[in-house]
């Protein structure tokens, strides 16, 4: 084989380097929403109830809640919250939420009904408030982070 042909090949393979990499990293970005796209900010809940789960994924956080409903059941909820390095950064440790610690959040639901919320605080059984990362996202804007601009 030529001199050409060893060249086109290389150029080919550096192309579809290029190409496979540009689609990895595009690949988060179409996984992120805003807040309006999936929560109503006209459906606030509060919810109670045993941490099972915390997955600590970009480009958003989860923490699955075991909620005990009036009549003894337990609904599975899951709550949204900010990338890990932004939970980090406000106090979130692996140590902080981890699963069969009873806590409390107050966020906004899902949209379509589903059992998923974006969480703006998580407080703890100590009263200790953790803001898990909703603000500046298309949240409501309600003053209790100081980073929020009016």
């Amino acid at each position: 084989m030529g001199r050409m042909g060893r060249m086109g090949r290389a150029r080919r393979l550096s192309c579809f380097v290029t190409l496979a990499l540009a689609m990895a990293v595009a690949r988060p970005a179409l996984a992120h929403h805003s807040f309006a796209a999936e929560f109503d900010a006209n459906s606030p809940v509060v919810l109670k109830g045993t941490i099972t789960k915390m997955e600590w994924i970009n480009p958003h956080s989860w923490i699955h809640v075991d909620v005990k409903n009036p009549d003894g059941t337990v609904t599975e909820w899951m709550v949204e919250g900010g990338t890990p390095n932004t939970l980090f950064r406000r106090g979130f440790t692996r140590d902080a939420v981890k699963a069969g610690m009873e806590i409390t959040v107050e966020g906004y639901r899902a949209k379509n009904g589903a059992n998923r919320a974006n969480g703006r605080d998580l407080i703890l059984a100590d009263g200790r408030r953790l803001f898990m990362g909703s603000s500046g996202t298309g949240a409501p804007i309600d003053g209790r982070d100081a980073s929020e601009k009016k």
